[in-house]
């Protein structure tokens, strides 16, 4: 398959975030959270429009993906989660990028968004 131009690819936002918690959170806990609470916020056509994808989750931080005209309803989605399988948590948004070197470089020192530790094979 060709790739796609730039001109006719979907244009993301990639929100670089810090997961406050109690205890350890897993990867596969908080994509089912976030799925929940975007169905529960947006409803299904809202969800899907909004198109998120936890792209990289390590060490309490990480990165999510989203529609560029949809950034303001994914950090409702992301500030509604309050727990985690049972555990207290506050998702706090580090800052926006329009690329994910860019969102990595400026607000998560350290974390590799291309090689996560802990790989997932759940279609996100």
């Amino acid at each position: 398959m060709k790739i796609l131009p730039p001109t006719q690819r979907a244009r993301n936002r990639y929100l670089a975030f810090e997961l406050i918690s109690e205890e350890p959170v897993k990867r596969e806990d908080l994509i089912r959270e976030v799925f929940s609470s975007s169905g529960s916020l947006l409803g299904d056509v809202g969800s899907s429009e909004c198109a998120i994808r936890l792209l990289a989750f390590e060490d309490s931080k990480g990165v999510v993906r989203c529609a560029y005209d949809r950034t303001v309803s994914t950090r409702a989605v992301l500030a509604c989660i309050t727990a985690v399988k049972g555990t207290k948590v506050i998702v706090h948004i580090l800052g926006i990028s329009g690329t994910v070197q860019g969102a990595t470089k400026k607000y998560l020192a350290g974390v590799d968004v291309f090689n996560p530790k802990e790989q997932s094979h759940i279609n996100e």
